[in-house]
């Protein structure tokens, strides 16, 4: 039961508490005074979407509360709020941040909503199909039914996806191998042309550096045997001290460079051995020269040719596994197929079952309402194809509101009361076990009269059992309520409001009378 509904900054309402009784709650008001608004306001509690555009004017988010009691007695209290900078909405379940697919199940069980929106759904074959699913013995086995068959669909999506892939590439098998090859034969590696230029920039380099040592070598050592010329300089300086000592520092000096040079020679001469290449200057050419070919047959660069190389791998590989892999498939689809065609055939069964009490419960409470006790209601099933040799039954409803008619679909002759008193009926049968909050939005719509008081009764039939929020224009129904709001739209310091409240005694019969047009 929904105990209590708070609503702040949505669309027209500021801030609005609505506290709910058991039974049958009525929202009334003029046309335009935002009653639709309390139930976009549930209906986003409970699961739907909203469009930022609903939140109020100059605030920064809506937010709205709701406080069930469960048939357990547990309470549940649900928040969400939609945010106007991002247009997200955040859901809270007793405080704790929860998911709009959580609440959209949980909504289920609390609230069955139904509208003139939910009428035009009633015409639907579709729809038809998932109430009487709603009446099964296995209520699980449509979902199952769904699960199987994505799973078999699935399966066969792979498969065709297998064959389509192995038809186009069996196709360009031969030029797929020859690349394979060619690029096998030279099997490069990545990175490997710029790691033989940097080689071959090193061998340059120590190429020049033997030039210039020896350079350097022959003219320490060469036809002007520097090193000799020092050494006999030297040894001229010493008799020159001799006689003259302030010379000493200079001969020094003289003997400290002849050393210096004596070190650079001996060092230089030994340099080279340093460097031992790992290839030769012509086999890293005739290497680039190779891969140079490769790519100029290709027409790739070497990145290119190597990652092409593993495409080329994975595609052959896929070809050779290929036949094994559809075996595997064709296994799995008749796995699927079979699974599917058990599932089915029960819920075949079942529907049919479903089918002839439903019926007749329909019937029942159309008589009810107002209906001919000679009404008649039935499921006509047609089968559609699933899978080759597996067809599901759907059923339609048709009907046949006199005597002498014969039997139509709902979307052929039933006007609009008729709709609603249908809606209104299966509501009802809807509800019975779990006993959700009841919404009825204008169910009354083309209905008046004697059938407009069936309507009532069949309401306060339904508020003894469960509770109902009901919006209506009609005062017959109205009066019946255990509790009535009015909604009501006004301005206020420029600004429009929508507000509700809950009316006493006397000020029910005032809206009463409003309702039915008395002064």
């Amino acid at each position: 039961m929904l105990e209590l509904l708070r609503i702040k900054n949505l669309a027209l309402i500021e801030d609005a508490e609505i506290e709910f009784s058991p039974g049958m709650n009525t929202l009334t008001g003029e046309t335009g005074a935002g009653k639709s608004f309390i139930l976009r306001a549930i209906d986003f509690l409970t699961g739907q979407r909203m469009s930022p555009e609903m939140i109020r004017p100059g605030r920064d988010k809506a937010t709205v509360e709701a406080l069930f009691i469960l048939p357990d007695g547990d309470e549940k209290i649900i928040r969400r709020e939609l945010v106007a900078e991002t247009g997200r909405s955040r859901v809270y379940i007793n405080d704790s941040l929860s998911s709009q697919s959580v609440i959209k199940d949980l909504g289920a069980a609390l609230i069955l909503h139904t509208s003139q929106h939910a009428q035009q759904k009633l015409l639907q074959p579709s729809f038809q199909c998932r109430i009487l699913d709603t009446f099964l013995e296995k209520p699980e086995l449509a979902e199952q039914k769904d699960t199987a068959l994505e799973k078999l669909r699935a399966t066969l999506n792979e498969k065709e996806a297998l064959k389509a892939r192995s038809a186009t590439l069996e196709e360009k098998r031969e030029f797929l191998e020859f690349q394979h090859n060619e690029i096998d034969k030279v099997a490069p590696y990545p990175g490997e042309e710029d790691e033989l230029m940097e080689k071959k920039e090193a061998l340059r380099q120590h190429e020049q550096a033997g030039k210039c040592i020896q350079n350097a070598l022959d003219l320490m050592l060469g036809v002007t045997d520097l090193s000799g010329g020092l050494s006999a300089l030297s040894s001229e300086m010493e008799r020159i001290c001799e006689l003259f000592p302030e010379y000493e520092e200079d001969r020094e000096t003289i003997n400290e460079f002849r050393h210096r040079m004596d070190d650079i020679s001996g060092r230089l001469r030994v340099q080279p051995s340093s460097f031992e290449p790992e290839e030769s200057l012509d086999d890293i050419e005739a290497r680039l020269y190779e891969l140079s070919k490769l790519k100029r047959k290709l027409g790739r660069s070497l990145d290119d040719i190597v990652n092409l190389q593993k495409e080329l791998e994975e595609n052959l590989s896929f070809l050779d596994s290929c036949t094994l892999d559809l075996m595997r498939l064709e296994k799995e689809e008749k796995q699927d197929a079979e699974t599917l065609e058990k599932i089915v055939q029960e819920l075949n069964e079942q529907r049919e079952k479903a089918a002839d009490k439903l019926t007749s419960r329909i019937v029942g409470e159309l008589t009810q309402l107002g209906f001919s006790e000679h009404v008649q209601v039935r499921f006509d099933f047609a089968p559609h194809e699933l899978y080759p040799d597996i067809a599901e039954m759907r059923g339609r409803l048709m009907w046949i509101p006199n005597p002498g008619q014969s039997a139509q679909p709902l979307d052929k002759i039933a006007s609009g009361g008729e709709l609603s008193r249908f809606l209104l009926a299966i509501a009802g049968l809807q509800g019975e076990a779990d006993k959700p909050t009841l919404i009825f939005d204008e169910v009354d719509s083309g209905i008046g009269g004697i059938t407009l008081n069936r309507v009532g009764d069949k309401m306060c039939e339904l508020a003894a059992r469960q509770q109902l929020i009901v919006i209506t224009h009609w005062p017959q129904l109205a009066r019946l309520a255990d509790r009535h709001f009015l909604i009501h739209k006004g301005v206020s310091d420029g600004e429009t409001y929508t507000t509700c409240r809950r009316l006493d005694d006397k000020q029910v019969a005032d809206e009463l009378s409003r309702m039915a047009g008395e002064e």
